[in-house]
């Protein structure tokens, strides 16, 4: 199965964001695989970051995107945000 944005217009991204978005907010539970750190951030309950397959962070969204604690999550999220 493909992700839900893999296959999407660049431009069509945004709304399907959006979507996901209404429907997290109303209370849906989804795990969602995402490089989309602005949507992560505001959606997310729970953070779990991969490295070459192995878990590096697990952690709220706030201690995430504040004080990452492995070196490779604080270069991703320095290259992406």
């Amino acid at each position: 199965m493909n992700p839900p944005l893999s296959a999407l217009d660049p431009e069509m991204v945004k709304d399907m964001l959006e979507v996901m978005k209404a429907l997290a907010l109303s209370g849906m539970t989804m795990a969602i695989v995402t490089h989309e750190m602005g949507f992560a951030r505001v959606v997310a309950n729970w953070i779990m970051f991969l490295d070459q397959g192995s878990l590096a962070e697990d952690t709220t969204p706030g201690e995430f995107f504040q004080n990452p604690q492995c070196d490779r999550a604080k270069q991703f999220l320095k290259k992406m945000l």
